[in-house]
């Protein structure tokens, strides 16, 4: 018989998984719709971004968030990590359903099934950015992943969607299987699953050889499904055929919310399991663990073949795709300060890129929709025949380089100081040397935007409601390049 104390525990935590009940309880709603209104992708938005706001409201009403209040038996946490990403994740979904609805690359058949598995990633994310539990985080892992291939594959009858989603899923299962064995190998050292309890023997574990051995390859075997879901080297591969591939929309997503969640979990997982104190903002790695110069080393080498592939890119997604793999490089430079610093240097950096991001594809999927194409030569002239869009993109591109007064530059100055406060000097002078890089390629398309004679002189039409999602991207992106100052409060408050 189930003890009483148990079961009242886990209904006082009912509360704390309320966003994840009005996610699933808005897909089941939607399921029905799509039943019987399969085709008014109104109504589906509606009731998605509804579902998705409503979400966020019991966030309000939960006690403030701290490190050791755990529900659910212990399998999740509500620190201010958790209550940092959820509002993320729900941000990042309801931009995304929303150029969704504007976009041509996904018809209203596909589009009820689009939205729903776009709330099932979001609600994956949320799971995963919560729990304490190495199977749960597995778990919400898997969840988050398969509903993601799915997404990838979404055009059934577009080959280059179907070639995607394969390459997404045969990258996918083996990294996951990677992981999956490491989770066992600290199991097999700690005996538990909980996150607390396997710091605490990680720390015993390493004063002795053999353990430490198994340590070491635990945390490779970490690193191969953290790299993958953060297209980061040498897990890159996937990404720029991926993200071409598949619909713009889900291409955007795929680049912030998932990446974000991958970043999320690096923090969750190598800071309470793989390093020692917290004196002052500074943390140390376990003695034997050098973990921090290998994800060093990795983010030097994501960056750089990020950014120096992007150079030869003429497809606009593929050439994002690249950018995508170089800004993860970046955001690694936080990960290896092991500081208080880098980790708000992080959570930053993500809300930034979240928006100059989307920002930079919405571009991508309005002027495809408007009669032009993914390749660089479709925007020559652009400036011309649609110029609130072509400085939007000139915008968030510059952001995307660093460049003040973008929102993106203030990103860049956190993530330089991190490293450079942690005296890791020669990472700071390549992240120098690949953001010169980088102006290359973001230029070229600003040059053809503006520089080039049209290929076409008619007027590209685009809707009132695109031109809206453009100004509610650009906001922030110019927001928080001149006032950032409540946003880095916040992360401040979170570490």
């Amino acid at each position: 018989m189930i003890p009483k104390a148990f079961i009242l525990s886990n209904l006082q935590g009912l509360p704390f998984v309320s966003p994840e009940i009005i996610l699933t309880a808005t897909i089941i709603l939607l399921l029905v719709v799509g039943v019987v209104l399969p085709r008014y992708r109104l109504v589906f938005t509606v009731l998605a971004l509804l579902g998705l706001i409503g979400s966020l409201l019991p966030l309000w009403k939960l006690p403030p968030p701290q490190p050791n209040l755990t529900y659910l038996s212990g399998l999740f946490v509500w620190d201010w990590l958790t209550f940092f990403f959820k509002p993320f994740f729900v941000v990042a979904g309801g931009f995304v359903i929303l150029m969704t609805q504007a976009s041509g690359d996904i018809d209203n058949v596909e589009y009820s099934e689009c939205t729903i598995l776009v709330l099932a990633v979001t609600m994956g994310m949320m799971l995963l950015v919560a729990s304490k539990d190495l199977l749960m985080i597995f778990l919400a892992f898997e969840t988050m992943g398969i509903l993601s291939y799915l997404l990838v594959g979404m055009r059934a009858g577009d080959v280059r969607s179907g070639e995607a989603a394969l390459k997404y899923v045969l990258y996918g299962a083996f990294t996951s299987g990677t992981m999956l064995f490491g989770f066992s190998l600290l199991f097999g050292l700690a005996g538990s699953t909980d996150l607390m309890e396997i710091s605490r023997q990680v720390v015993a574990a390493s004063q002795n050889s053999q353990d430490k051995i198994l340590l070491i390859v635990a945390v490779l075997f970490f690193l191969a499904g953290l790299l993958f879901k953060t297209a980061s080297f040498p897990f890159h591969f996937w990404c720029p055929d991926v993200y071409e591939g598949a619909p713009t929309p889900i291409t955007a997503f795929l680049s912030v919310g998932p990446k974000a969640a991958g970043f999320a979990l690096f923090i969750r997982l190598f800071y309470p399991l793989f390093t020692t104190g917290a004196q002052g903002g500074m943390y140390e790695s376990i003695s034997g663990l050098d973990w921090p110069s290998i994800l060093a080393l990795v983010s030097a080498l994501t960056m750089t073949l990020g950014n120096v592939a992007a150079i030869h890119q003429n497809n606009l997604k593929r050439l994002l795709a690249y950018s995508s793999i170089a800004h993860a490089g970046y955001l690694l430079m936080g990960i290896v300060a092991l500081s208080d610093l880098g980790l708000r240097a992080v959570t930053f950096y993500l809300v930034v890129y979240l928006f100059m991001n989307l920002g930079a594809f919405g571009v991508v999927a309005m002027v495809a929709n408007g009669g032009g194409s993914e390749e660089i030569d479709s925007y020559r002239g652009l400036g011309s025949r649609a110029p609130y869009v072509c400085v939007a993109m000139a915008i968030f591109l510059f952001s995307l380089i660093g460049l003040p007064p973008f929102a993106g530059f203030v990103g860049k100055i956190y993530l330089f100081a991190a490293v450079i406060y942690k005296k890791i000097y020669w990472l700071a002078v390549v992240a120098a040397l690949n953001t010169v890089v980088s102006l290359y390629y973001y230029l070229r398309v600003v040059k053809a935007m503006f520089l080039e004679k049209p290929i076409e002189e008619s007027q590209m039409q685009i809707s009132l409601g695109s031109h809206a999602l453009l100004l509610a991207l650009l906001i922030p992106t110019l927001g928080l390049g001149i006032y950032w100052q409540p946003l880095a409060k916040v992360v401040s408050g979170m570490f």
